[in-house]
């Protein structure tokens, strides 16, 4: 019986052992994919704040613009982008992306942009409105990318199947701290005038007309957000692998140790048995 029991604990720290090497070598590989990741969130990242900001630092002086990117609608139907990874073991990562989401929507009546096919998976599963699907390009996404699904949500938006366009994606602060994010695209709404636009008082002059300026402008604005937002998902979702790997592996390490006592008491206890036998054997012959 202690043999088999020992045996079983054998195979054990075999099986464990071969999931620490897998765990550890995808640490690896995540611990290479979020440098690059995490260079080119930081390369990007004041390009897609400094557009935001000159948004914010124009929308002021547009008050007699007429534009459907403007205009406050009523809200009958509303689109969320929603930006998740492809594959899982990364945490929570996926999970609290599309939480951020599905609280944000409520009761509300709306039309999904999945991206990633975990978000896909989720939504078309309960049953959501999925107007697009944009698979395979949550961990090196491109321009390309971002410009496909901004011309698909700006449609939307222009042909009145949705009212208004919000983007759910998870920002990078640090390898280990990822937060979920949502953020309003269209209709574009005037936030805090930055502080750099608050002393211009002089009246800002658009060629060929400011609607033309604006109808061309916006769209493009659109595009970089979900570009920036990419970025920012690709680089916490190697972030939360990685420290879902890193965990797993000290884990797997923790459950080696604990089961290499277990098998080192049961051989002790079958060497004292086996002692015991032998002596009693002999005290038997006497």
């Amino acid at each position: 019986m202690a043999g088999a029991g020992m045996q079983d604990i054998k195979r054990r720290i075999k099986s464990v052992d071969s999931t620490k090497q897998i765990t550890k070598a995808m640490e690896l590989v995540s611990s290479a994919k979020l440098r690059r990741a995490r260079q080119r969130a930081e390369e990007n990242r004041p390009y897609f704040e400094k557009i935001e900001e000159t948004i914010q630092g124009i929308l002021p002086h547009t008050k007699e613009v007429q534009s459907p990117y403007l205009d406050q609608r009523e809200i009958k139907k509303t689109g969320y982008i929603v930006i998740t990874g492809d594959r899982g073991l990364c945490g929570g990562y996926n999970t609290n992306a599309i939480k951020k989401a599905v609280t944000h929507m409520n009761d509300r009546e709306v039309s999904v942009i999945g991206i990633g096919q975990k978000g896909v998976n989720f939504f078309r599963k309960k049953g959501y409105d999925l107007d697009g699907e944009f698979v395979s390009i949550s961990e090196k996404p491109m321009f390309s990318d971002a410009k496909s699904i901004g011309k698909l949500a700006m449609e939307l938006y222009e042909n009145e199947m949705i009212d208004e366009v919000n983007l759910v994606y998870t920002e990078f602060v640090s390898t280990i701290n990822h937060k979920p994010r949502l953020i309003k695209l269209l209709p574009l709404q005037e936030k805090e005038v930055p502080e750099e636009f608050q002393e211009r008082d002089e009246v800002m002059t658009y060629e060929p007309s400011p609607e033309e300026v604006l109808n061309y402008l916006i769209p493009k604005y659109v595009e970089s957000m979900i570009y920036g937002a990419l970025i920012e998902a690709s680089a916490s979702e190697q972030g939360a692998r990685r420290v879902a790997m890193e965990s797993a592996t000290d884990n797997a390490e923790e459950m080696i140790g604990d089961l290499n006592l277990k098998y080192n008491r049961a051989r002790q206890a079958s060497i004292t048995q086996e002692i015991s036998e032998i002596v009693g054997g002999a005290e038997a012959q006497k």
